[in-house]
């Protein structure tokens, strides 16, 4: 069965645009579902136009608690009955009003090593740990979002990407974005045809 899959984009939308790619030839037996935005005016709408996948803008209201958000985004999401949300280039934290609805369900791509520069400027704290100390790598992640700990859900995937002593930060970004995009689509081909966990481990009793 093809599994439906709705990603949650804020910006520029190359790791959907990744995804789209890998659906439309048939690398990943998925359908793109929807796109869903907390920004009307992020590029991830042109490009899910492009590719004939509906989205749909959930900006937060005046006045709104982020438990009201999010189970106003939920409600949208769950429209589109997806397998798996896929957070890719997603600037909020979401609460349990959100994830409670998705269970096992919920996929964030993190520009980082497990354990390494959770939340923002992953790649920027990466570099100056290697101009500082030497660092040699830094790397990607495909993890689980159970609960609102930032980066830290069971592990899909992971891969490492060097930092030489000649990076700039665009040179990085533009190494561990490569990364990014084959990665998300590796271990989403891995969930879909069921090579790896559908639901994350069971914590040690």
């Amino acid at each position: 069965m093809t599994a439906r899959i709705v990603v949650l984009a804020s910006g520029n939308g190359s790791n959907l645009q990744a995804l789209l790619d890998a659906s439309a030839d048939g690398r990943l037996n998925a359908n793109i579902v929807a796109v869903v935005s907390n920004n009307a005016e992020a590029f991830a709408h042109t490009r899910a136009a492009n590719s004939g996948v509906p989205s749909l803008s959930v900006t937060k209201l005046p006045g709104e608690t982020r438990e009201q958000y999010d189970t106003r985004l939920s409600e949208a999401v769950a429209a589109f009955e997806p397998r798996f949300v896929v957070l890719a280039g997603w600037m909020r934290i979401l609460t349990m009003a959100f994830l409670s609805t998705f269970p096992n369900q919920v996929i964030n791509l993190h520009p980082a090593l497990p354990g390494e520069f959770p939340g923002t400027h992953a790649i920027e704290r990466a570099l100056a740990e290697h101009k500082q100390s030497g660092l040699a790598r830094t790397g990607v992640m495909v993890h689980y979002v159970p609960d609102e700990r930032v980066d830290e859900g069971d592990v899909i995937a992971s891969i490492e990407v060097p930092i030489t002593s000649l990076d700039s930060l665009e040179t990085l970004e533009a190494r561990v974005h490569a990364a990014e995009h084959a990665l998300l689509v590796h271990a989403l081909q891995q969930l879909t045809q069921g090579h790896v966990r559908n639901t994350p481990a069971a914590p040690d009793q």
